[in-house]
């Protein structure tokens, strides 16, 4: 098996189908298998996958635990040369699986590549090529300076604005919407850390595989197209608590011993901050 393909469903019936359907639309010589972990979302999403896809390898669990968890489930029993976390929101296009395979296949220090992600208007995702949230990085990017100057470099370590997305070049970190993976890099870092539930893991993952000597690496010469939450919608509390603990689960886990005190307190109080004006803006935001 060259590729294993990980889905996680969370009450996305509609755009897990798609993305399934995208997914055997696409033309490749490489074989691969699909696995579809499904954190209870009681829509009925496992039964038309299996209905639709009898091929594709499917399980339910009776709650939710997590991205991280559920992608774990996945990789335990995939048998691909290859794993490939992909967002229940994205279409792949025909040519995606081709291109990134052959990528990893001719390039054996990579340990893990994305493509280049749309949004469905046709603007960048900037999550798919990163920097690591360091305290100044996050910093810059939490307050607003790496939108005012977007094409300044110490302003833009972490969305890495300043590099040319249509341009291929080793990154920090991916994003979990579509992150290739090498098996032996797996072997050698272990699996995705399940203390972050649903925000941060994909970052984690990056750092630990560059710390082993692997490479990230971005790679655009093809792309896929990511279907984001509508922004104006009102977001769960856990959603928005969940997205800030991450944040403080990287930087005690990567960055704390190797910061002073005072730098250490200056990020959680920032952290604090930026929950507490993500949380009175949701607030205003209507319900649907």
């Amino acid at each position: 098996m060259d590729l294993s393909i990980i889905i996680v469903n969370y009450k996305t019936k509609a755009l897990t189908l798609a993305c399934i359907e995208s997914v055997f639309s696409s033309t490749t010589s490489y074989n691969y298998e699909i696995i579809l972990i499904d954190n209870a979302s009681n829509d009925s999403t496992i039964q038309s996958v299996n209905e639709r896809y009898p091929e594709v390898i499917t399980i339910a669990n009776t709650e939710n635990v997590g991205f991280s968890r559920a992608n774990n489930q996945g990789i335990l029993i995939s048998k691909g040369r290859y794993v490939l976390l992909l967002n229940s929101d994205t279409i792949v296009q025909p040519d995606t699986l081709d291109i990134m395979l052959r990528f990893m296949d001719e390039n054996p220090i990579v340990g893990a590549s994305g493509c280049k992600i749309v949004l469905p208007d046709g603007s960048l995702d900037k999550a798919c090529k990163r920097g690591f949230p360091t305290p100044s990085a996050s910093f810059y990017y939490a307050f607003g300076f790496a939108k005012l100057f977007p094409r300044n470099p110490r302003f833009n370590q972490y969305q890495l604005g300043y590099l040319d997305p249509d341009q291929q070049y080793p990154i920090d970190s991916l994003v979990g919407a579509f992150m290739l993976v090498r098996r032996e890099t797996i072997e050698h870092v272990g699996m995705l850390d399940e203390e972050f539930f649903m925000y941060g893991e994909d970052i984690d993952w990056c750092y630990r595989i560059k710390e082993a000597g692997w490479v990230n690496y971005y790679y655009p010469r093809t792309q896929i197209v990511h279907h984001k939450g509508a922004s104006s919608r009102r977001k769960p509390f856990k959603i928005i608590y969940e997205f800030h603990r991450a944040m403080i689960l990287f930087h005690n886990k990567h960055y704390r011993k190797k910061y002073s005190w005072l730098t250490n307190a200056v990020v959680y109080i920032g952290v604090g901050v930026k929950l507490g004006l993500s949380l009175a803006r949701n607030k205003l935001r209507p319900t649907r």
